[in-house]
């Protein structure tokens, strides 16, 4: 046996007791960091070992070290599972290990990736002439997205940002809600605008953006308008209508942030959250969320496809031209990068339309039951209940201290290991999220997680 189909078939062992063990393990890692830091930090020694020997000794030195993110009962950080065909697609696009920056480096991924744009668009209800990336996750998306509003809106003013920079670039302005995730600054600071442009503003109860407030905030600086399609904590989708109406009147470019909820376009039920949407100039969203695909795949759109391209393109002397292809580095900031439209399209495929919409149906179902559940027990107050998949819980203390008793309990539940929650603040408030993205998730375990929850609270 070779020592390269060794290590493989050495993999796959391990890969599948791994999988086979979620539904059972530990969620929390138990291991110290001594622990991890006295198994890993081997002598490196001038002689290398057999592959499959590194593989077994990886997956022992690591156990205790891994976090059972993709347990049917993991509900922090908004995560999905990771479906079967994603992840054996994403083992082959290790082996065949294609440079997927060019066509011409391998045409097959270009044209998977090409197709499993236009499926994207297909399910997501975006327009088909939209532009489209795959990236990392949704901090570059906003990243691509916000360059691309960068060239449009300076190119109107006469400025050519790609070649002049920002020195005596016109000043611009980002509006948002105060509920905005923190990657869209980040976005900004490494597009060297700034968190200083970054104006943010007051949502409604609901959680919505206040636009008329957003309105009489405008003035001439080239503006860009941040908007929420299920927002982290209370899954509230913006008013993209009357947002579109702004943005025409005042000639402001409109992105959307949708990490979690731009997948709901998939669902008949809940489809309509998304009115308007479409009308928008740019999409983030990413695919390690309800799409289940394994890290490292985000998705970006945009309805300028010119401003798009001539804000990442690059050419190389070795690049080879072609006609009627389509090179993955005009979209993307990456050069090198990995065939990341492989698990997409074979997460698509073996999803299919209906199939995605009943994984949305069935997340928003199960979170709806969770937070009830949670809800009905004695101490609990719901702060949100689902509009999607998530709602926020908070737990109440007899001293008043209801922070202190949400830490307590959320520390309790992580310590059962049966199921996991992560903290937030909402509004000066220490909250506990509840977001069901998993493909693995059954009504059993939205049960069984109730009763840990019950216990915890008695303890």
């Amino acid at each position: 046996m070779s020592d390269e189909y060794a290590a493989l078939r050495c993999a796959l062992g391990h890969a599948l007791t791994y999988l086979d063990g979620l539904d059972t393990r530990q969620i929390p890692a138990t291991a110290s960091v001594e622990e991890l830091r006295k198994r890993l930090s081997k002598d490196l020694g001038n002689d290398g070992i057999p592959a499959a020997r590194v593989i077994d000794e990886l997956a022992a030195d690591v156990e205790g070290g891994l976090f059972g993110t993709g347990s049917p009962r993991f509900f922090a950080w908004a995560i999905g599972g990771g479906l079967p065909a994603a992840i054996a697609a994403d083992w082959l696009t290790s082996v065949w290990d294609q440079v997927s920056s060019i066509y011409s480096s391998s045409p097959a991924l270009a044209v998977m990736e090409e197709v499993a744009g236009a499926w994207l668009k297909d399910v997501l209800r975006l327009p088909q002439d939209a532009s489209f990336a795959f990236v990392t996750g949704c901090q570059s998306a906003h990243l691509v997205a916000l360059a691309a509003a960068r060239h449009k809106l300076l190119e109107d003013r006469g400025h050519d940002v790609e070649a002049r920079g920002l020195s005596d670039a016109p000043r611009m302005t980002i509006h948002t809600g105060e509920l905005c995730h923190e990657s869209v600054a980040r976005a900004a600071r490494f597009l060297g605008l700034g968190t200083d442009a970054i104006k943010t503003h007051p949502c409604h109860g609901d959680g919505r953006l206040d636009l008329d407030h957003v309105a009489r905030s405008l003035d001439d600086s080239p503006a860009i308008l941040v908007l929420q399609a299920g927002e982290f904590r209370t899954g509230a989708f913006d008013d993209f209508h009357h947002a579109h109406e702004l943005a025409k009147a005042e000639n402001l470019w409109v992105h959307v942030d949708g990490a979690l909820g731009l997948w709901i376009a998939a669902s008949e039920k809940y489809q309509h959250l998304m009115d308007g949407c479409s009308l928008m100039d740019s999409w983030a969203t990413d695919g390690h969320k309800w799409l289940n695909l394994p890290f490292d795949t985000g998705f970006v759109f945009t309805a300028h496809p010119q401003a798009h391209k001539q804000a990442m393109t690059v050419r190389a002397s070795y690049f080879t031209a072609g006609e009627g292809v389509r090179h993955q580095v005009d979209w993307g900031p990456e050069w090198s990068r990995r065939g990341r439209g492989l698990p997409v399209y074979a997460a698509l495929r073996s999803l299919g339309r209906h199939g995605l919409a009943q994984l949305v149906d069935r997340c928003c179902e199960y979170a709806q039951r969770l937070v009830e559940g949670i809800g009905e027990l004695e101490g609990v107050e719901i702060v949100t209940a689902p509009v999607i998949n998530q709602g926020i819980v908070r737990f109440i203390a007899a001293d008043g201290d209801d922070d202190r008793r949400t830490n307590e309990v959320i520390e309790r539940i992580q310590n059962s290991g049966v199921t996991w929650f992560g903290g937030a603040d909402y509004k000066g408030r220490r909250v506990m999220r509840v977001p069901v993205l998993n493909w693995r998730t059954t009504q059993d375990d939205i049960e069984a997680v109730i009763e840990v929850v019950r216990s915890a609270l008695q303890s």
